[in-house]
């Protein structure tokens, strides 16, 4: 059985509690928050035997196997490597860290340790993901990926919503250095990676304050990005993030030199797309079909998920969280490729250095 802690008991460690109870063979030794009553009324919710308001004391005491890192990113770099050198496996929220030498020392001291690492990237384990995956690495794009486009955005709300957060600059948000955008973007960063070559990859970012913001006199923070990608092969991908964009949406595309591939995150769906048309005036109503008939097969599987209780928000999370813990019983490789989470840590870079730059708009 392994014994897990967690450290952080904010509104995500609420998530990674709910999934720890419900994972056979697992069991929550201790939570931990500088505010203790916040370890507190997690460890009684969720069964914990032990609550700290210190980490050493914590390791020390309880000893667990595994330790989850769901405190505000400036913190995860210390506390990841003093969990790893107390000889605990460690899984950390997003982003990873704040930069990508951060990354790169702590993923090398997991290794040192001979412990696994991982990130929270929960939305590539969605379903959907996992059947994308599949399909992928089967051949249904023909090649690997010719090109993908990723939209993520984020809804800021209301002008009274907005306002709250653009005055309360004591928020770790406000700390990071690449702001609100740092804090989201590593999801859709990571969808891109997963499909990137992970050699010299060129990166053009531009980034810019929406007029809304610039109406509630905000002028520095970006809440917009557009980026192009391209690695070593010649594969391509544009980023899209937006507050203001309506509907605001979560697409991801990948697209072959045969057959492409969309996941709607929102509505829980992957349609595929057939790359050949039809001839004539067919081409303007049999593949309508098909994507209608797609969208109704997503959303009779999303209807059984519902009733099997297999639907929840964070069902990637659980599966994450579960492969993680496999790949320490089992000693396999964890559930993302350490490459990957450093290419996302270095694209996240170049995009903050480039989008808050003297010379960016």
């Amino acid at each position: 059985m392994l014994k897990i802690g967690i450290v952080g008991c904010g509104k995500i460690a609420e998530a990674h509690a709910a999934i720890i109870k419900n994972i056979d063979n697992i069991n929550l030794v201790g939570t931990c928050d500088r505010e203790i009553l916040m370890a507190k009324q997690l460890a009684e919710r969720y069964g914990a035997k032990a609550f700290y308001d210190n980490l050493n004391e914590m390791l020390e005491k309880e000893k667990p196997d595994v330790v989850h890192v769901t405190t505000p990113p400036l913190s995860h770099f210390e506390i990841a490597a003093k969990c790893l050198n107390s000889g605990c496996h460690v899984i950390v929220e997003k982003p990873f860290t704040v930069n990508s030498d951060e990354t790169k020392k702590i993923i090398e001291l997991a290794q040192k340790q001979k412990l696994k690492i991982s990130v929270g990237a929960d939305e590539q384990f969605s379903g959907i993901a996992i059947e994308m995956r599949k399909m992928v690495s089967g051949g249904w794009l023909g090649e690997p990926p010719y090109h993908m486009d990723c939209y993520y955005c984020y809804d800021l709300g209301d002008e009274k919503y907005a306002s709250a957060f653009l005055k309360n600059r004591s928020h770790w948000v406000w700390q990071l250095p690449g702001q609100l955008i740092h804090n989201i973007i590593p999801h859709a960063v990571m969808k891109i990676c997963e499909y990137m070559d992970l050699e010299e990859i060129q990166i053009t970012a531009v980034g810019f304050t929406s007029q809304f913001l610039r109406n509630l006199r905000e002028s520095y923070l970006r809440d917009e990005l557009r980026a192009i990608i391209r690695d070593k092969r010649g594969s391509t991908a544009y980023l899209t993030f937006s507050t203001q964009m309506r509907p605001a949406l979560r697409l991801f595309a990948v697209l072959g030199t045969k057959n492409g591939l969309l996941i709607d995150q929102d509505h829980h769906a992957l349609i595929r797309i057939k790359g050949g048309g039809y001839l004539s005036y067919a081409n303007k109503i049999i593949p309508l079909n098909n994507y209608a008939r797609q969208y109704r097969k997503n959303m009779f599987k999303n209807i059984r998920l519902f009733l099997k209780r297999q639907f929840q928000m964070k069902r990637g999370l659980y599966n994450l969280i579960n492969s993680f813990y496999n790949s320490i019983i089992n000693d396999g490789p964890p559930p993302i490729p350490y490459e990957q989470i450093i290419l996302c840590s270095s694209i996240i870079d170049s995009i903050i250095n480039q989008i808050y730059s003297k010379n960016a708009s």
